[in-house]
């Protein structure tokens, strides 16, 4: 079966209401207050069966003003809309209102049912329908057809079903492979089940059984049971009128405005790239940081307007623009919504989401500019590659791709290949996928050789830099990840080398000024002066005049040209003594096959603070064997 969602729009008391219950048998005037006012004031729905296989659900919205965002409500996800206008008033204040929300939100078919034509003689219907024709040109709705009808005698009813099944042919079914997305439009409990929710399901399709969430709290939550039209069903798809229960979420957390989705799949933003369209109706222009209320799907919220390339729009006019949200909420490309002023309550204008994640934009900026452009056009290669450079040294993973250009996984790899393939956009994560742009990676290629670079000019006696700190120096916003991929890339280009730990600039040689130099021939002559008990770093900077660091910096780097002996990662000696006390131990193990640590501070006269880091080098040092408190002489 074929579901579609047909809207209602027009003025208030035009007989929106009654022509539901005409087609459908439903009233949909559900609470008490709109039943004594009769007015609609909340979304009321019904569905109708039509032969060849069609269900439609119905939205009827409401016509006063003062419901307008309700009305914005219903208009999310129509796929046919049916303007209502009464033919003893023909068109009103609203009608023109409902029919530019309509336009702004992106419905592309409907028609219009002319009611009350049993009040009317026929020259009159006539007059008001040459008046709606011309009223329509250059609308979505010119050359629509015109079905006069009247809901209380049920004539022309049967002419405007047979409209409806020759219009829904022509209308594509939503998509049900994309994720499911559910604006909340009514929430109540039901008792024995809890939270129940309902909405038009605008893509996708939702099981009993499926883990969800609700956005933008992001309530983790589990589908208990989908009822379409009324029917308990296993699954709901696009298209169709949903209420779903849900369980691990309280009635009380959830409210008209958030959207159930896949668990983890989608995030709440606060700021969105977007075409306004400033209505030709409106009263003057919008400037550059306007406040406004933003409409779309079922929520409301305030948002600042930022105007890329211009101080105010002018009725009529279009551009891009950044919208930031006083709240988080979810928008996804491709989203119309409506803009509507605070006082006096009036729709300026309204656009479509074009990037729902953007980074905060330069005014003026070019790239910002050309990635909408390009996002407009939908050339998929141009999108991908602009997408990825600005990300600039941040990066971006396929999913972000996915959420930000409204793309599927699919179509973005075929949009890579070509990119990857020229080196125009660079993997550097293998899981998640992540890339950057090519003038990315290379900036960040040369911050890093910049950093290893300024490390050895500061510290002239080191080989080179340790992995792990020079990793610590990439920017905060790139990902640590990166580090690998930038430092393969640096030693094929021959401005690194790695040695296992170190990262060191090829043919470098550490080197030391002439003061240098004498320090560490005092760093010499003290650590032989103390032969098998050498003075301590602390001893040694005393000394030389100098801290512990530069101590140390100086001693490593003796220790690399054979200078000095690394016992330990404190502990220095001059060679001599090393190769005596080594000599010594090697002469013992020889002759009584094995030594415990008091037999060699007998032998050496050493002090455990010394004897003992002796003993584990020569283990490192592959001379003697431990085996437990023994040690033994290495055979071979």
């Amino acid at each position: 079966m074929k579901h579609l969602i047909l809207g209602t729009a027009g003025h208030i008391d035009h007989g929106k209401t009654s022509l539901v219950k005409a087609l459908t048998g439903i009233d949909t005037d559900r609470l008490k207050e709109e039943k004594a006012r009769g007015i609609t004031i909340e979304l009321g729905f019904a569905h109708l069966e039509l032969p060849g296989g069609l269900r439609f659900g119905i939205v009827d919205v409401p016509g006063h003003e003062r419901f307008v965002r309700a009305m914005v409500a219903g208009v999310g996800g129509m796929d046919l809309v049916l303007l209502v206008i009464a033919a003893d008033e023909g068109i009103m204040p609203q009608t023109r209102e409902h029919l530019e929300i309509c336009q702004l939100l992106g419905v592309k078919r409907g028609m219009v049912v002319l009611t009350k034509k049993d009040l009317v003689d026929p020259d009159w219907l006539d007059l008001v329908a040459e008046e709606v024709r011309e009223y329509l040109a250059g609308s979505f709705l010119e050359g629509a057809p015109i079905v006069p009808v009247s809901s209380r005698t049920g004539e022309g009813i049967d002419l405007l079903k047979e409209e409806l099944v020759k219009m829904a042919g022509e209308i594509e079914q939503k998509r049900v492979d994309a994720p499911f997305r559910l604006p909340v439009d009514r929430v109540f409990t039901v008792t024995g089940f809890g939270t129940v929710v309902t909405g038009t399901l605008l893509s996708g399709a939702i099981s009993v059984g499926e883990e969800v969430e609700v956005l933008p709290a992001g309530l983790p939550c589990r589908v208990r049971g989908v009822q379409s039209f009324g029917s308990k069903v296993d699954k709901g798809g696009a298209g169709e009128r949903l209420a779903v229960n849900l369980q691990g979420v309280e009635h009380t957390q959830v409210e008209r405005g958030d959207v159930v989705v896949p668990k983890g799949l989608y995030r709440p933003t606060t700021a969105v790239d977007v075409r306004i369209n400033h209505l030709a109706s409106a009263a003057k222009d919008l400037k550059h940081r306007a406040t406004v209320r933003l409409h779309s799907a079922t929520y409301e919220v305030q948002a600042q307007v930022s105007l890329f390339d211009r101080p105010s729009l002018a009725p009529g006019d279009s551009a891009y623009a950044q919208l930031r949200l006083a709240r988080p909420v979810l928008l996804l490309p491709g989203d119309p919504f409506v803009l509507r002023t605070y006082s006096p309550q009036a729709t300026l204008g309204g656009g479509t989401v074009l990037d729902p994640a953007p980074p905060r934009r330069r005014r003026r900026s070019a790239e910002a500019l050309a990635l909408l452009e390009a996002t407009e056009a939908g050339v998929d290669q141009d999108r991908i590659r602009l997408l990825v450079e600005s990300s600039i040294l941040s990066g971006i993973s396929i999913q972000e791709m996915v959420n930000r250009s409204g793309m599927s996984a699919k179509r973005i790899e075929a949009a890579l290949a070509p990119l990857l393939s020229a080196g125009a956009i660079i993997q550097v994560v293998k899981e998640p996928r992540i890339f950057l742009g090519r003038d990315a990676f290379a900036t960040l290629k040369k911050r890093l050789a910049g950093e290893l670079n300024d490390f050895l000019v500061e510290n002239p006696m080191q080989e080179g830099i340790g992995k792990e700190e020079l990793k610590s120096r990439i920017p905060r916003r790139s990902d640590a990840r990166f580090f690998g991929p930038l430092l393969a890339s640096m030693e094929k280009d021959g401005v690194a080398v790695s040695d296992r730990d170190i990262v060191k600039i090829p043919g470098r040689k550490a080197g030391v000024t002439g003061a240098q130099a004498d320090l560490q021939g005092m760093l010499e002559e003290a650590l032989k002066k103390g032969w098998s008990e050498p003075p301590t770093l602390k001893e040694l900077g005393e000394l030389m005049g100098c801290g512990e660091k530069q101590v140390l910096e100086h001693a490593n780097m003796l220790v690399r040209e054979g200078r000095v002996v690394k016992v330990k990662s404190d502990v220095f000696y001059a060679p001599g003594p090393v190769a005596e006390l080594r000599e010594k131990l090697v002469s013992y193990l020889k002759e009584h096959g094995e030594i415990l640590p008091p037999q060699f501070r007998e032998l050496t006269g050493l002090s455990r603070k010394f004897m003992i880091p002796l003993l584990e080098y020569f283990d490192q040092e592959k001379v003697t064997i431990r085996v437990g408190d023994k040690r033994t002489l290495r055979r071979g």
